[in-house]
């Protein structure tokens, strides 16, 4: 480990008076992230809107939401081991100016017309592929930005769950009234806006490995640093059976259900109150403070099977909606805690390969839960698919509340501020 770097990022930012969360390092970080969450948001429904539009087909927009999705998984493990070695900040820069340039040629190529698909499945792969660079550095970028983590992951996923619901609306009606191609260059913009935030970022001294090692060697003390920690790999093993059983299925199997009964703009707004909800989730996370984070996470996601339960209720659409606020508070919650200990509990160092892991197997899994909901829902019937992801919902907490290493977790406090008397008029 470097000379004078502590083991916790908690510990690893400048102590310099600031606010607990806002300070100006954050601000800036927060509109970089913003941005591209918003771009994130808008991609997949301006590219299947665009491409049903011209009169393609669903395979095509099937296959073209494919190219987005795999690079992702399949080379976040990577992104990881580069942004330990280069910096996360500098490999966010080049993932945003990366997109940047793949959306310039995405909104070229619509406003053309879409032609020759290979093209836009490269660029959409290229996309992929920058988001796989970025995401590991969101993570260990927050502890040297802010003296207050929890409270900086509450604000971050509360904008998160608003730009996953602006995003896709936005796009929407920017397809509807102009054409996809500008939805490309406003998510160029973004991406230009978050490159620029990033490049004036100011952090210091961030946590290195040493040099020297191979590409191998460093993405093996990743999976050392992962699978020393049995709270971390604990959680992600219970969240890959319920990613296949129970998160992946429930988007479509629900879709079966409700569009039919009660039409695809009532199912749209069922899917608002859950965004709705993970704002809520995020809020109250920014000051609710456990001395057990991932207990409390743990118990706010006994609200998750309120929702498919609802569905095999025949509830009304009001009851949906309301049971979608709950499923969307405690999603909330549990994704601060969670973001909150890998954050805190992690060496700065290591931060970024094992987030890596760690969103390698939360996410890997759920496209294969997705892919098995249709044959799963043919073979034994939707009803009894739903009930069986009721119950592996229900079943999830009660396992992370069980695994003594899980559920006995500390946080780790806040780091003082250097001047308690700070006069900012951003008080955190």
């Amino acid at each position: 480990m470097p000379t004078g770097l502590t083991d916790h990022p908690a510990a690893a930012a400048a102590t310099a008076p600031g606010p607990a969360i806002w300070s100006r390092n954050f601000r800036r970080y927060f509109t970089a992230r913003s941005a591209g969450l918003l771009s994130w948001a808008m991609l997949p429904v301006a590219v299947s809107a665009g491409l049903l539009s011209a009169g393609h087909g669903l395979d095509t927009a099937g296959y073209a939401m494919a190219f987005l999705v795999a690079p992702f998984a399949g080379l976040v493990l990577f992104g990881g081991v580069l942004a330990d070695r280069f910096t996360a900040r500098r490999m966010m820069i080049v993932a945003d100016l990366t997109n940047l340039t793949a959306h310039v040629l995405l909104a070229a190529l619509f406003w053309h017309g879409v032609d020759r698909l290979w093209q836009l499945y490269a660029l959409l792969a290229v996309a992929g592929t920058a988001n796989a660079l970025f995401q590991p550095g969101a993570a260990s970028t927050v502890p040297l930005i802010a003296r207050d983590v929890q409270g900086a992951n509450g604000v971050l996923r509360t904008s998160e769950a608003i730009t996953g619901l602006g995003g896709p609306a936005l796009a929407g009606v920017l397809v509807g009234f102009g054409s996809t191609g500008w939805v490309m260059a406003l998510s160029a913009l973004a991406y230009a806006t978050s490159a620029a935030c990033l490049f004036a970022l100011r952090l210091g001294a961030v946590p290195a490995p040493p040099a020297g090692h191979s590409f191998r060697h460093d993405l093996a003390v990743g999976w050392h640093e992962f699978r020393s920690r049995s709270w971390l790999w604990g959680v992600i093993l219970i969240w890959m059976v319920y990613a296949v059983l129970a998160w992946g299925p429930q988007l479509s199997l629900a879709a079966g259900v409700v569009v039919p009964a009660h039409g695809p703009t009532a199912f749209g707004l069922v899917n608002c109150a859950l965004g709705a909800g993970t704002v809520a989730g995020g809020l109250l996370a920014i000051r609710y403070k456990p001395r057990r984070p991932l207990a409390a996470g743990a118990v706010a996601m006994f609200a998750y099977p309120l929702y498919p339960l609802a569905i095999l209720l025949h509830a009304p659409v009001w009851l949906l909606a309301a049971a979608q606020v709950l499923v969307g508070t405690g999603i909330g919650v549990w994704g601060v805690m969670w973001s909150t200990a890998v954050q805190t509990q992690v060496p700065g160092e290591v931060l970024n390969r094992v987030h890596a892991y760690e969103v390698a197997g939360s996410v890997g899994l759920y496209p294969i839960g997705s892919a098995l909901a249709g044959p799963a829902a043919h073979a034994f019937g939707t009803s009894h698919v739903l009930a069986a992801g009721t119950l592996v919902a229900l079943l999830t907490p009660a396992a992370l509340l069980l695994a003594r290493p899980v559920r006995t977790l500390p946080r780790i406090p806040d780091r003082p501020a250097a001047h308690p008397n700070d006069p900012s008029p951003h008080p955190g």
